[in-house]
């Protein structure tokens, strides 16, 4: 084999290895993305879940009180006007916006569902740049502040590729509880049904004035979203080991996944595709040896 051929035929197996270690990359990184960008994502709820407790410390105990108390006076005006739940005009919208809001960022407070590690900010509206975010409050239903009469909906996308946010809330059962963190107080509710319904259907919900219930709503089924998936909960005495203290310091949101398991889940693979690419080249190389 003269040098000419020699050379072609080394440039051939150079670009052959870069193809293989391009498309290899490429895998990869599709394979990746879901799990690194939960990660980051899941960062960033914790941060804005310890802002929002910085937030809420900053208050005296009166200032919080008003805030709670004006939450409930808007429920009791909202269960007189109607039972149905339905959307706000503009003015009512308004002050809706500014209640339950103490930084100002559109933040109530943050739901936990300690069955699934699930840590999640909870925000005022429905709207996609809320969702993209964290869990929507539907505007119309009770501000999350419990008591009798009230009915809170939350709902959050199923099957982002870059969150879970509520991706799993089908494994909840009948039994499970789930927590509000508004204010400084901690609301608890247990599960007493999960229903299936069409989207129309879906909107059709109403408060009873003599129940206490909070409704977490997503997509279903995973992938169609033509239904929509409804966990109800009821308001149940929040153990005591789960009551909020002094209000002194920030309670700790568990860390989204180890970073040393992060990095094994990145670095495997791409260890898988240094072995590969080497002994596609050492194959190569052979091959042109004999």
């Amino acid at each position: 084999m003269n040098n000419t051929s020699k050379a072609k035929n080394k440039i051939h197996s150079l670009i052959s290895a870069f193809v293989v270690t391009l498309v290899l990359l490429i895998g990869l990184s599709l394979l990746l993305y879901p799990t690194v960008a939960d990660y980051i994502n899941s960062l960033n709820y914790k941060r804005d879940i310890e802002n929002y407790q910085r937030d809420i410390l900053q208050l005296d105990d009166d200032e919080r009180a008003s805030m709670i108390k004006a939450a409930h006076a808007y429920n009791a005006e909202l269960l007189g006007r109607s039972s149905r739940i339905g959307a706000l005009d503009a003015e009512q919208r308004e002050e809706y916006e500014t209640l339950l809001n103490p930084s100002g960022t559109g933040m109530m407070g943050y739901i936990e569902i300690e069955k699934l590690g699930i840590y999640l900010p909870v925000y005022h509206g429905t709207e996609e740049s809320v969702l993209q975010v964290g869990i929507g409050h539907i505007a119309g239903s009770s501000l999350p502040v419990g008591g009798k009469g009230t009915h809170t909906i939350l709902s959050g996308h199923t099957g982002l590729p870059s969150s879970k946010l509520f991706s799993n809330i089908d494994q909840l059962e009948k039994g499970d509880t789930f927590e509000l963190h508004i204010a400084g107080e901690v609301l608890t509710y247990k599960i007493e049904s999960t229903v299936v319904l069409l989207p129309e259907k879906a909107e059709k919900q109403t408060i009873d004035p003599q129940t206490d219930i909070c409704t977490l709503m997503t997509c279903t089924p995973y992938g169609v979203n033509s239904h929509r998936l409804l966990v109800r909960g009821v308001r149940i005495d929040t153990p005591a080991e789960n009551q909020p203290g002094a209000a002194e310091t920030i309670e700790k949101i568990p860390a989204p996944m180890p970073i040393l398991l992060l990095a094994v889940i990145i670095g495997l693979p791409i260890l898988l595709i240094i072995v590969i690419v080497v002994a596609v080249r050492r194959k190569r190389r052979k091959s042109e040896t004999l």
